[in-house]
């Protein structure tokens, strides 16, 4: 009984510090078709080779491309797959720049 008083009280003692040893969470998913290697270096678990590698067989239609063109293994996925996401370039992206229609008749 007085085991499990202690480590109650130890535990109270403790309190938050238990989330100090986890990785930061990212604010937002980071987007794999858009995210520069330092971005996708925030990710917890990633690693320069890793994201390297998401950086140079971009694009990808959704983040589990990751896995089925094998730029990562199944275990780096199942660290990362909830900090990234893959959002589809559009269909008028051309290398990186979106064309501007703003001044064209749609009629």
């Amino acid at each position: 009984m007085r085991r499990i008083l202690w480590f109650l009280v130890g535990c109270l003692l403790v309190g938050n510090t238990w989330a100090s040893f986890l990785p930061p969470k990212v604010a937002e998913p980071v987007d794999i078709n858009r995210a520069t290697v330092a971005e996708l270096m925030r990710v917890p678990g990633m690693t320069a080779t890793w994201a390297g590698r998401i950086v140079r067989f971009r694009p990808y239609r959704t983040k589990l491309d990751l896995v089925d063109q094998g730029v990562i293994s199944q275990e780096v996925y199942q660290r990362i797959r909830e900090e990234v996401v893959a959002h589809r370039i559009g269909a008028l992206a051309v290398r990186g720049k979106k064309r501007d229609f703003s001044g064209m008749d749609t009629r």
